[in-house]
Formats: structure tokens, C-alpha cells, sequence
């Protein structure tokens, strides 16, 4: 796994996914020091010590590192990604997203194909339940949103599938599935703004 997909991989698992905050908060500061914190957390993963270590992230650290030092790691086609941590492993999200890229990919030319209605850059709203333990996640979607219209679960695993696409994964992820959390973490405690990454 490159740096980049472990990287990309802890703050998938922290966020679960992306949600909106006041700009306001956002700082350079804050981005610099999730970084950090996701640097420890990755050396953590390498070491042979067996203390657990705790980490604590809060929501406005991974809304900064999105604006300050995340676009490398976002996926092309996804703008203005945010994250709200409410608590109790629940996490809200919102980032825009161009449907154009995916329209022409997945319409089919039916006429009453979903793919042949939607295009442009609209938000899209996810609201879940993170659950992680014995170093296992699994992502419970809740609720979805297109332009603040609500959208089925399939609908979002389409474009779910198609942002995540890999030369590992060239189908994408399944959102629902069950996750191996990297770089030896056991468990994420979400807690009302702030997440605890325990390794």
C-alpha cells in the first residue's frame, strides 16, 4: 500500500464520510497539525510497541487539511469536500460532485435511465454510522442527498464505485462492506466533534 492510499485510508476511516462546517474555523494551523497526527498514526502502524496510543482528531483539523493540504488525495471530480463528527459514530458529509463524468459512463441510453436525468456539479449529503472494533470498520449509510433531493443507497454506491475506482479496485468500493482499518488501528471513537483513533 503506498503512502498515499494509507493516508487516504485513515481519514476515510476517521470521516467515514464528507460533511459541511463554517469555513470560518478552517485554518493552516489546524491542517498542519492533522497531518501530523496522521504522520504519528502511520509510524504507529510500523512499530513493534504494544501500548495502546490514542490520537485525538477533531472535525475542524480534517475540514482544514481538506482545504489546505487535501486536494492531492481527493479525487478528481470531487470539490469542496466537508465534515461534521456529531457523535455516537455518526458522521454527516457534503462535497460537490461533477455527475457529468459519471452520467457519460454509466446512462445506458434508456429513456427512463436515472444516468440520462442528472449532470453537473450538485452537493451531495451522506449521513451514516461509523462501527470499528478488533481493527474491523463497517460504514452504515443512513441517509443520502443529490441538490438536497434524497437519493436510494444505489445511487450513491454508483457514485461511490466510480470515485474509488483503482488498479487494486477497478470496480471501487462497496460502501457498505467491512474494512480492514490501516497502520494497526483497532478502533475510531467518534464522539461530538472530534474522533479518537486508538492503535
Amino acid at each position: 500500500m503506498t503512502r498515499r492510499h494509507t493516508v487516504f485510508g485513515v481519514i476515510l476511516a476517521i470521516i467515514g464520510a464528507l460533511a459541511a462546517v463554517q469555513a470560518a474555523d478552517l485554518s493552516r494551523q489546524q491542517a498542519d497539525s492533522f497531518a501530523k497526527k496522521v504522520a504519528i498514526i502511520g509510524q504507529r502502524g510500523t512499530s513493534t510497541a504494544t501500548a495502546i496510543q490514542r490520537t485525538t482528531v477533531s472535525e475542524n483539523e480534517v475540514n482544514s487539511w481538506f482545504v489546505y493540504r487535501g486536494r492531492d488525495v481527493i479525487p478528481k471530480g470531487i470539490t469542496q469536500p466537508k465534515v461534521s463528527i456529531i457523535g455516537n459514530g455518526r458522521v454527516m458529509g457534503v462535497a460537490t460532485i461533477d455527475l457529468d463524468s459519471v452520467s457519460r459512463e454509466r446512462a445506458s441510453g434508456k429513456a427512463l435511465d436515472m444516468w440520462n436525468l442528472v449532470g453537473g456539479q450538485v452537493p451531495v449529503s451522506v449521513t451514516g454510522v461509523l462501527q470499528t472494533k478488533g481493527g474491523r470498520g463497517q460504514f452504515d449509510v443512513q441517509s443520502a442527498t443529490v441538490s438536497g433531493i434524497p437519493v436510494p443507497k444505489a445511487l450513491l454506491q454508483e457514485l461511490v464505485s466510480y470515485y474509488s475506482r483503482s488498479a487494486d479496485h477497478p470496480e471501487g468500493v462497496r460502501m457498505d462492506a467491512p474494512f480492514q482499518l490501516p497502520a494497526k488501528i483497532q478502533q475510531i471513537e467518534v464522539g461530538q466533534g472530534q474522533a479518537v483513533v486508538i492503535q
